[in-house]
């Protein structure tokens, strides 16, 4: 695999889990404070911090540290285009699925 298949894999993996598209989801609408998002999304810190290094070091998001409190945000808005074309690959999926189940 060439270093550009892998960093495209690299980004695509760093979103490809349900704890952090939540985080990307609770993120939609600007940066979060680390002590909102791991309640907001049901999980235990030191796992939500886990999520949030690895979508930091893939460049899916920034970080910025305000006295006490590290803060988080979506590094680049396509990120946003990424998540909504996936939803709307499983809406056409689940539709054509419910059509072909209809049909039997």
């Amino acid at each position: 695999m060439n270093d550009t298949a892998s960093m495209h894999a690299e980004i695509l993996n760093a979103m490809a889990q349900p704890t952090r598209l939540k985080i990307i989801e609770l993120l939609r609408d600007g940066e979060r404070c680390v002590c909102e998002i791991f309640p907001a999304v049901g999980s235990e810190q030191s796992n939500t911090s886990r999520h949030l290094n690895m979508m930091l070091a893939s460049g899916v998001l920034s970080r910025r540290k305000d006295g006490l409190k590290i803060f988080y945000a979506i590094k680049h808005p396509e990120v946003l285009e990424i998540v909504d074309l996936a939803a709307r690959i499983m809406t056409h999926e689940i539709t054509g699925r419910h059509k072909l189940l209809k049909a039997v």
